[in-house]
């Protein structure tokens, strides 16, 4: 339970504000709203469960197996980014802006979130990216990843790969897509230092 007073404290203050914004937008298309913002949320508390469970005794090996919980992991994944794309879809034209900046926009946005990705992809490992150093301790003997997007920043993929949300509600023109992709963006860092950070603590002794 470490770090989740934080982590459901801001889960509570991020989703108040979440519904004051749908409300003050008209409460566009509830069901497609409240979908792209649920599914990120049983994302992170299942993977905060899943690692957590496997610290205290391996409890997610013995059930299901690292490799059943990466297709959990990555079923959800996919379901944050095909949710918010249905819902930005449906409520398209609602942000208004200029079809010019849009498209500049999210080609710069796209362009930095998917190098982002490939990086993450190409020298960090998406076993890694999903926790895999709960699993495996080899994962825990390799160094930091200076490569790619990775020369910029440690934390690449929650800095620079969340962008690609941002442009899914640019590039449909939508601004109920815009808040929840600021809603994930947030929350992923209140995951950081809610639960990663406190479990890097514990894995690796540091912080």
């Amino acid at each position: 339970w470490e770090g989740q007073a934080l982590h459901f404290g801001c889960l509570g203050v991020l989703l108040g504000l979440v519904w004051l914004g749908w409300d003050s937008l008209g409460r566009p298309v509830g069901w497609a709203f409240w979908m792209a913002v649920g599914i990120p949320v049983v994302h992170q508390v299942f993977v905060w469960l899943a690692w957590r469970i496997e610290l205290r005794g391996e409890g997610v090996s013995r059930v299901m197996g690292f490799r059943g919980y990466l297709v959990c992991f990555l079923v959800l994944f996919f379901g944050r980014i095909v949710s918010l794309s249905v819902l930005a879809w449906m409520n398209r034209g609602g942000l208004g802006m200029d079809i010019g900046w849009r498209v500049v926009v999210t080609a710069l946005l796209v362009g930095l979130g998917g190098y982002a990705g490939y990086s993450v992809v190409r020298y960090f490992g998406m076993e890694r990216a999903a926790g895999a150093d709960h699993f495996d301790a080899k994962y825990r003997k390799m160094g930091l990843v200076r490569e790619g997007i990775f020369r910029l920043t440690n934390n690449g993929m929650y800095m620079y790969v969340f962008l690609l949300f941002w442009a899914i509600g640019i590039g449909f023109n939508s601004i109920a897509g815009l808040l929840v992709a600021g809603f994930s963006h947030a929350y992923i860092w209140v995951h950081y230092y809610g639960v990663e950070k406190k479990d890097m603590a514990h894995l690796y002794g540091g912080g």
